[in-house]
Formats: structure tokens, C-alpha cells, sequence
């Protein structure tokens, strides 16, 4: 009989323990997912340490080609340990096909690349940031309304050789609109004339979350400027090698590019 009422009681705590875990976004590659759980829960998304803040928030993402079996292991404040499996769904990405391009435009101008490296090590060190904010948790909004014009993980295949896909999504605009930040955040890189992306700034949200917006005309911030959701921070634009004036949008976790529609109501409903 006391074995039982033990086990009877042990079957209690396990289960109180295990509810207390809360996922939040798509499942589904591509996506940011956030959740809650007791504080002082340790985390490992397949072999990944994931940080867990003081209130027990957390974050992590799947990036474009993300293995459709995943798993989440979390060991709680009492010693249980829970296994949770997580299944995403797979994405279809727009594959465009470019054949008949010259040569000399598929080579790139060595005086290019070395500008595009140099722009590449301050954008990879603006997304290694980690910071204590909790900003990631909270709910995100579109840093502009309008045509989306370009959507995530779309890829242009030149004369057969693949380009890199697009890790943003594209929002037209005319250039001099205003740009908001989509949440709060340091900024914690701001350039005014990048040779692929422009105008840049990257805006940290915590935790390794990032937004980047490139091609901006005009840009209102500084790097370590406190900015507040809603905040104007820049201007549309076409700098860079973009064909006309839209804003491009990306979310990070720290270097892997996500899907910012994953993390924002659909457009339709707020335009």
C-alpha cells in the first residue's frame, strides 16, 4: 500500500511538472517558436543548448530546410526529465529558373566581394548578440503595411547554378516611408550604404533574436539607441542592389534566417 500511494504521488509531481511547458508559433520549417516553462528548466533542442530566462521564457527556430523530426528535451527544477518530439510541416518554396546570363554578370567584381565581406563580418556580429531582454516574448508587429512583393525562402536558379535563396520578406512602398520597429530592442547595427543591402539595421529583441531591415533610404538610429515598438527608426528605399523601393524584412536567431510572417498577423488583417 505505501508503494503504491509513493508511486500514486510521483505520477502527480511528474505530471505537474510536464504541463509546465507552453510552445508558441507554426510548427513548421522556417518558423520562431517561443514558450514558457518553470524557471530554472534547462533545455536542449536536439543537441543545441537553449537559453532560458530568469521568468523561464525561451526561444529557437527551424531554419529554411530544417529536418521535419525534431526534438525537445527539457529537464525540470525537480530532476524529471521530459522528452518532447516535435514534428514540422514541410514547406514549398518559389523556384525560378534564369538561363541565359552573360558570364561576365555571373563572375563578381573582386572589389565587390571584398566590400561584401566586410559588410557580411559586421551583419554576423550584430546577430551573435546576446542580451537579457525579454522583448523576443512578446507579440510582434509589421514594421510596414502594404504589398508583400517578396516572399521567404524563394530561390533563382541562374543557368543551373542555384542563387542564394531570399531570407526576408519584401513589403512595397514608395521610398520616404516610414519604417517602425516590430517590437522593442538595442539597435545594434545601423549603416547607411551596404553594397548588397543598403541602408541596414539590425535591432536586437533578446535572446539572440534579431530583426534586420535592408535597403532603407534614411535612417533615424544609431547603434545602443533603447528603441520602443512603433518607434519610427528609418526610411524605405532602394539602396543596395535592390530593383525598386520596398522594405526587406528579416528575423534571426542569431545566425539562422527565419520567417518573419511566423511571428505577425497575416497582412490582410491589419492593412
Amino acid at each position: 500500500m505505501g508503494q503504491a500511494l509513493l508511486a500514486g504521488l510521483l505520477g502527480v509531481v511528474s505530471t505537474a511538472s510536464v504541463a509546465q511547458v507552453q510552445l508558441h508559433g507554426k510548427m513548421e520549417q522556417g518558423a520562431l517558436i517561443r514558450g514558457e516553462t518553470l524557471p530554472g528548466t534547462q533545455i536542449r533542442l536536439n543537441d543545441t543548448d537553449i537559453d532560458v530566462s530568469p521568468e523561464g521564457k525561451f526561444v529557437f527556430g527551424f531554419e529554411r530546410q530544417a529536418p521535419l523530426s525534431q526534438q525537445l528535451t527539457l529537464v525540470y527544477p525537480d530532476g524529471l526529465t521530459q522528452i518532447k518530439p516535435l514534428t514540422l510541416t514541410e514547406k514549398e518554396y518559389k523556384i525560378d529558373r534564369v538561363n541565359g546570363i552573360a558570364k561576365k554578370i555571373m563572375k563578381p567584381d573582386p572589389k565587390a566581394q571584398a566590400r561584401s565581406a566586410k559588410d557580411s563580418k559586421q551583419v554576423k556580429a550584430a546577430r551573435n548578440t546576446f542580451s537579457d531582454q525579454n522583448a523576443f516574448s512578446q507579440d510582434f508587429i509589421w514594421p510596414l503595411t502594404g504589398r508583400i512583393s517578396g516572399v521567404y525562402g524563394s530561390q533563382r536558379v541562374y543557368n543551373g547554378k542555384p542563387g542564394n535563396p531570399h531570407y526576408g520578406v519584401d513589403v512595397a512602398a514608395k521610398t520616404g516611408t516610414v519604417v517602425v520597429a516590430p517590437q522593442d530592442g538595442v539597435i545594434t547595427l545601423a549603416v547607411a550604404d551596404m553594397f548588397y543591402s543598403g541602408g541596414t539595421i539590425i535591432l536586437d529583441h533578446g535572446y539572440g533574436v534579431s530583426s534586420s531591415f535592408l535597403h532603407l533610404s534614411k535612417l533615424y538610429v544609431e547603434p545602443g539607441q533603447q528603441i520602443k515598438q512603433g518607434e519610427p527608426i528609418a526610411e524605405v528605399g532602394a539602396t543596395g542592389r535592390a530593383t525598386g523601393p520596398h522594405l526587406d524584412w528579416r528575423i534571426n536567431w542569431y545566425q539562422m534566417r527565419l520567417d518573419p510572417v511566423t511571428i505577425v498577423p497575416d497582412m490582410a488583417s491589419v492593412r
